[in-house]
């Protein structure tokens, strides 16, 4: 894994910040207000904080601003990062001022002068996210990720705040080098392989084969990576931290790579096509972060790993296959793969684990790409309380989300002449039929989400909290939802 940047907190000590290495950051409010940190630095610097306050730099700045200062005269920094925040910032604001630190930083060590900040540890969790810098295939000289500290009045109280978000960072990014590892390192046994070792962290990992899923009468998920020499499983990651209560479903689609099958894909755009396994991705880094932080709720991780190849053995366009339901589908286009693998996953996690909800994730479709863009995912859902509290939960840890309907009308485009169902329902609202095709695999009564994260997994700019590449969207958002609605606060 990346490893996410050291931090530490410690009480504040202005003798040592003229030799501070590296950057050094002030709080300022947006009044221009200094605290003790930054008055020492004014001094330090024979007055030019001062002197950038009052020739109003400050002028139009948001909460979350930084403006920073090459080598400050006085001090042995590199660079002064002036961070406009009010004493009682919100989180947003507090993250965004960490996100623009981290974005500057460089693999350079950090100094915060925090002082009487209330909200220390979200600013160095926007730090730490942002500052993530995949290098593992790239030769010569590797980015330091660079320690953070943070001088804050409270240090212990400021580390205990920070301990749970240091897990959730982690589970980013594992999600962010699943995603953005290359499909020859990331096959469907090295994804396993991954996961296998997560059960240090005291999750208890099961791993269907081929052989079983064939016993169990998987054929939807077998039928998507029969053309692969990578064989196909069913990897489930358990977590019991809540007593007996029926668990949290997490279900992902993990599609090593995605050739399109027989319907190929152009070759332009291919090799983004490493980034098919982002749900589970997400499931993986969202059970990583409740192992570590130690949830108190019992959620269960599944997610199906297959590899959409062309050969001899691939599924062609019109086969039927019969889904572990017992239901038939026409396979009308051999791209619209990642809804038969979670139709197994789904049903099979269902019939195992008998959750009291389910959310799956999935790079699906393009449709939700050209329906929201690349600033939101996109939910359906049978269960309004439940969709609710996903939205809640996206909207307070910044993650784009929006919800589109379900219905009977969307869900009469997948009919077919052969079976019992076909895999497309053609063009119009393909986010919403591709999620009714998934309706037709939850039992009756079990309340489940959707997410469509096609748009958001990876991208080609920076996001809120990412570079470019992939975002780790969504283990904010779900570890929220289970803190909130699962562990009771």
């Amino acid at each position: 894994m990346t490893q996410t940047a050291a931090v530490r907190f410690a009480a504040p000590d202005l003798d040592t910040i003229a030799e501070a290495p590296g950057r050094v950051a002030v709080i300022v409010t947006p009044e221009g207000t200094l605290d003790p940190g930054g008055r020492r630095v004014n001094r330090l610097t024979r007055g030019a904080l001062a002197r950038l306050i009052e020739g109003g730099a400050l002028d139009g700045k948001e909460p979350g601003d930084v403006i920073s200062l090459g080598w400050p005269s006085g001090m042995a920094a590199e660079a002064l990062d002036v961070v406009i925040l009010p004493r009682n910032a919100g989180v947003d604001a507090c993250r965004r001022a960490g996100v623009a630190l981290g974005r500057a930083k460089g693999g350079k060590a950090l100094t915060i002068l925090g002082g009487a900040l209330r909200r220390p540890a979200e600013v160095a969790l926007g730090a730490v996210l942002r500052a993530y810098d995949f290098a593992a295939h790239r030769t010569g000289d590797k980015t330091d990720p660079g320690a953070t500290t943070v001088m804050v009045k409270d240090p212990d109280a400021a580390e205990a705040a920070f301990a749970p978000l240091r897990a959730v960072a982690e589970g980013v990014f594992v999600t962010r080098d699943l995603v953005n590892a290359p499909a020859n390192h990331l096959t469907t046994t090295a994804f396993v392989a991954e996961i296998e070792a997560m059960a240090a962290l005291g999750l208890k990992i099961t791993v269907l084969d081929e052989a079983e899923m064939v016993r169990l009468g998987m054929g939807a998920l077998l039928c998507v990576g029969q053309g692969s020499a990578s064989p196909s499983h069913l990897a489930v990651m358990e977590w019991q931290g809540g007593g007996d209560e029926a668990p949290l479903a997490l279900v992902g689609k993990g599609v090593v790579f995605d050739t399109g099958g027989i319907s190929m894909k152009p070759a332009a755009g291919m090799e983004d096509m490493t980034m098919d396994m982002g749900g589970a991705g997400v499931v993986t880094g969202v059970m990583r972060a409740l192992a570590t932080r130690k949830a108190r709720a019992n959620v269960v991780g599944l997610v199906g790993l297959v590899e959409n190849m062309v050969s001899d053995r691939a599924t062609r366009p019109g086969d039927v296959v019969t889904a572990m339901k017992g239901d038939t589908i026409e396979v009308i286009n051999t791209d619209a793969e990642g809804r038969l693998v979670l139709a197994d996953v789904l049903w099979y996690a269902q019939e195992t684990y008998h959750p009291r909800a389910v959310i799956d994730l999935a790079t699906l479709t393009g449709a939700a790409i050209i329906a929201l863009g690349h600033e939101n995912a996109a939910a359906l859902s049978n269960d309004d309380a439940l969709c609710d509290a996903v939205l809640r939960a996206a909207r307070a840890e910044g993650e784009g989300l929006w919800r589109l309907p379900l219905g009977a009308g969307y869900a009469k485009a997948l009919k077919s002449r052969i079976a019992d169902v076909k895999n497309v329902g053609g063009r119009p609202a393909g986010t919403i039929t591709a999620a009714e095709f998934l309706h037709r695999f939850i039992a009756e009564g079990t309340a489940w989400v959707h997410l469509d994260i096609a748009g958001v997994a990876s991208v080609k700019a920076e996001s809120a909290y990412a570079p470019e590449g992939a975002s780790g969207w969504g283990v904010m958002t779900l570890d929220r939802l289970v803190r909130d609605m699962f562990e009771g606060g």
